[in-house]
């Protein structure tokens, strides 16, 4: 299969998803102090007010499968468009924190379903010697999308819109979102699914319109692959077979919130205005941490089958934790603020080289494919659920503890280093039967 105009359309167009995922997730970073002064919101309320969200990721990530399945991917996508724009509306015209928290609650539901299908559409129209980097195209826009929020926030912020400004930062949300739900319409179903439904001159047009060069051959593959999915289909994850795949997949789900990352993404502002920087000014260096982040998630890209995976996730792990370690000390101390920003881009830098480029890469190559989507699932699940305790009890913690949130994060990557050090597979340059071999389930 080669990459022509409509893989690249069909590709690109999905991924948005991903780009309203990073967006709208980080776009609170600089609402939160609005928010705070117009609802009078206590640091427990504070933590609701983003948790909100999360909350409705984790149900949307469990149960997104549900409809893609019954009506493909492609129109589940559209479905997540429409709850990203209800989000975006309601927010920007929410009567009070009751409709506001509901309004984020019903966007986290467009981004936890997203965060599935969008991969999941894109991995099935790819040729598998693109699959990789257009799978990454996804996680690429997870990143632009931040960046792009934190853009968002500092023009915002430069138009005084007083305590209607956090109306402006989440509302905007809704136009991305529009764009996503019409350009939806202009890019094929999956093969994959149209061939489970029985579909298959449908499937055998979607891979000639993707550029597939022998259509005929690659539809029988699929079939023959669906048949033999369907065989294993009920076979049980949680058994005694899969116990280190299934250590590995929690354990990389969990040390990716662990360390600290979507905290400081939702909080930035905060951060930044506790250690005695301006909020425009906190804007503007919000938007080099998502530049950094931008950047460094390129180079992993570009590297992570020459270096490995768990190579970048030890590297990674030591910078995060010298980095937290000075964020504490310039909390507990209150000098060398002027070092703040520096550290936070290095600790960025150190997030998107390793555990941002390695966690989705990692969740597929671990488990085989009768209980790969089950797998992934479970990994997703302890990702998205340590992210809302997290940012949930976060902004607690920082009103009443100073740095020591950052002790913790900066402990927890310690703790990581070494079980990636003594427990984690490398993963690069082995084909997955070969990588079950290794893990002893083959």
């Amino acid at each position: 299969m080669k990459l022509n105009a409509h893989l690249v359309r069909a590709t690109i167009v999905a991924a948005l998803g991903g780009l309203l995922f990073g967006f709208d997730t980080a776009v609170i970073s600089g609402a939160i102090d609005t928010l705070r002064k117009s609802y009078d919101l206590s640091p427990g309320l504070l933590g609701v007010t983003v948790a909100s969200a999360l909350w409705g990721t984790i149900l949307g990530a469990m149960f997104a499968g549900f409809p893609g399945e019954r009506y493909g991917r492609r129109d589940s996508l559209r479905l997540m468009a429409v709850l990203y724009l209800i989000s975006g509306l309601g927010c920007a015209v929410a009567w009070n924190w009751d409709a506001l928290v509901f309004f984020r609650f019903i966007g986290g539901l467009g981004i936890g379903g997203s965060s599935v299908l969008g991969p999941m559409y894109i991995a099935e129209i790819a040729p598998a010697r693109l699959r990789g980097r257009l799978v990454g195209v996804f996680q690429f826009n997870i990143v632009f999308g931040i960046l792009l929020a934190y853009f968002s926030n500092y023009l915002i912020g430069l138009q005084r819109f007083g305590l209607s400004e956090w109306r402006w930062e989440l509302g905007v949300t809704a136009v991305p979102a529009a764009l996503f739900f019409v350009t939806l319409f202009g890019i094929p179903r999956s093969p994959r699914w149209l061939v489970k439904k029985g579909r298959l001159a449908e499937a055998q047009t979607v891979l000639q319109w993707t550029g597939a060069e022998n259509p005929e051959r690659e539809l029988q593959e699929i079939v023959e692959s669906i048949n033999v999915d369907q065989r294993h289909a009920a076979e049980t994850l949680f058994s005694r077979r899969y116990l280190l795949p299934i250590f590995l997949a929690v354990t990389v789900g969990m040390f990716n919130q662990l360390s600290g990352i979507n905290a400081i993404l939702y909080y930035l502002n905060d951060i930044f205005a506790q250690a005695g920087f301006s909020k425009l000014s906190g804007n503007l260096q919000a938007v080099a941490v998502g530049g950094t982040n931008l950047l460094f998630t390129i180079i992993a890209m570009s590297v992570i089958d020459k270096i490995g995976r768990k190579v970048l996730l030890l590297i990674g792990a030591v910078g995060m934790a010298a980095c937290m370690a000075g964020v504490a000390t310039i909390f507990f101390t209150g000098r060398h603020r002027d070092r703040l920003l520096w550290l936070l881009i290095a600790y960025i830098a150190c997030f998107a080289f390793s555990q941002g480029a390695v966690i989705w890469v990692y969740l597929a190559e671990v488990f085989p494919n009768n209980v790969r989507a089950k797998g992934q699932s479970l990994g997703s699940f302890s990702h998205w659920f340590m992210n809302a305790l997290i940012s949930l009890v976060f902004p607690l913690l920082a009103a009443s503890a100073s740095g020591y949130p950052f002790v913790f994060f900066s402990a927890m990557m310690v703790l990581q280093f070494f079980v990636v050090w003594f427990v984690y597979p490398e993963t690069k340059a082995l084909t997955l039967e070969e990588m079950q071999n290794k893990l002893g389930i083959g």
